[in-house]
């Protein structure tokens, strides 16, 4: 697992083989951010638990917020080398097949004049050149491309890569629907990662049915490794200071998870081990590991977004949190001021839950870890797999799966409480 695989299909194999499915996750690395919360390459054994928040440096949280938003770790390298999404995007990703694919525009990037220009309707968005216009003000959440303009001031996208921003950033809409102010740790429940990857002229087309299957906001990380297919929602990035593993199954702490994506999901230039999977990749100049620990800082500097204003009732809501804290048993496991009892190193198989347990068959731990529960109201839907579409659902499953005999009464009332988080 240490070489990145030959890209092409393998003429004597079926779609589904394994050489064919690990294409799938290098092509779909436009998620890589996936799950970018992680420590550096696993050592073989668990990092301590973390009891409380820890204090940050601010100087290395502002190195940080530049390598989450704007740090390729070389991936160009892949993306445009292999997958050729240079030619795609100057040829034929206009802003509106870009917002259509959830794509995001930092309206703070962008020049008054430009911002005027939009809001009078005098820009082309059905144009590719406004696209690489919009890619050279680095307005693009997560796209990172070398746009050149010849003597007729026509612009070419000689390089493209992506960054952590992709996946774990969005706009709150402030502009127009697509556009606005970032807000840095959010997932992009709108983003399409398999429909921007099956644009690739170097995807199969067997593997670019599997890419147009997952939908918005969800991507499977593991796809190279083993062949199977089950995407996982893109988690929030927020919320995680004092929380002791942060993936679904926690595989690992912070760096951990950043160096696994950034190293076998974005190919950026890195090096990332880890003998429990078979992974050993180590490349030369190492452009992922020096960054780890100023990234994890910024991470962990990011808070949860605050509720809308009148998005909950209140005296609802406070009836909710008894409930939560007592007769629906929710506290037993959503534990602590982080909701979550992984920081006691306790982990659930999925018959407890309810859950399916394909993804987790998958990993090390063959459990998922208690969801640290923050922001819920911001990143619908719910549960690894996005399997509830609402609050409501999440409730309905586990009065369901728990035997806890709620009234619709008290299931409203822990949703008003779930919003507040």
């Amino acid at each position: 697992m240490g070489k990145t695989p030959d890209p092409s299909p393998d003429a004597d194999s079926g779609p589904c083989t394994v050489r064919r499915w690990r294409m799938v996750a290098h092509a779909t690395a436009v998620a890589a951010c996936v799950t970018i919360l992680g420590v550096a390459a696993c050592r073989g054994s668990e990092e301590p638990i973390i009891p409380a928040p820890e204090p940050l440096d601010p100087a290395l949280v502002t190195e940080g917020k530049d390598i989450f938003r704007f740090d390729t770790f070389g991936d160009e390298q892949y993306w445009t080398d292999t997958l050729r999404m240079h030619e795609v995007i100057q040829s034929a990703v206009t802003p509106v097949a870009a917002l259509g694919v959830g794509l995001k525009v930092d309206v703070d990037a962008l020049p008054a004049a430009v911002r005027s220009a939009l809001a009078a309707g005098q820009v082309d968005l059905d144009s590719p050149q406004t696209t690489l216009a919009l890619i050279e003000l680095d307005a693009v959440l997560g796209i990172k491309g070398e746009v050149r303009t010849d003597m007729t001031g026509r612009k070419t996208l000689a390089r493209v890569g992506i960054t952590c921003a992709l996946c774990h950033s969005t706009v709150d809409n402030s502009f127009a629907r697509g556009i606005g102010r970032r807000i840095d740790g959010a997932p992009n429940v709108d983003l399409n990662p398999g429909a921007i990857v099956a644009l690739s002229p170097a995807v199969p087309a067997a593997t670019k049915a599997v890419l147009n299957g997952w939908g918005p906001g969800k991507y499977d990380p593991r796809i190279n490794m083993d062949g199977l297919n089950t995407p996982l929602v893109l988690p929030p990035a927020y919320g995680l200071n004092g929380v002791a593993r942060e993936t679904f199954t926690a595989e690992g702490p912070v760096s951990y998870w950043n160096a696994y994506v950034a190293v076998t999901q974005m190919h950026g230039r890195g090096s990332f081990s880890d003998p429990r999977l078979n992974i050993n990749v180590t490349q030369t100049p190492d452009m992922v590991t020096p960054k780890l620990a100023a990234l994890r800082a910024y991470q962990l500097s990011l808070e949860p977004p605050p509720p809308p204003v009148g998005s909950f009732d209140a005296q609802a809501a406070a009836r909710g949190r008894t409930l939560f804290a007592g007769a629906a048993g929710c506290a037993s496991c959503h534990a602590g001021a982080r909701f979550t009892d992984v920081n006691d190193g306790v982990l659930h198989a999925p018959g407890e839950t309810g859950m399916d347990p394909r993804y987790a068959a998958r990993t090390t731990q063959k459990r998922y870890r208690t969801t640290p529960l923050r922001g819920l109201w911001q990143h619908a839907p719910y549960f690894h797999d996005g399997s509830a579409a609402t609050l409501a659902d999440v409730v309905a499953h586990y009065d369901r799966t728990r035997n806890l005999r709620l009234t619709d009464a008290q299931k409203r009332d822990l949703v008003e409480y779930l919003k507040t988080l």
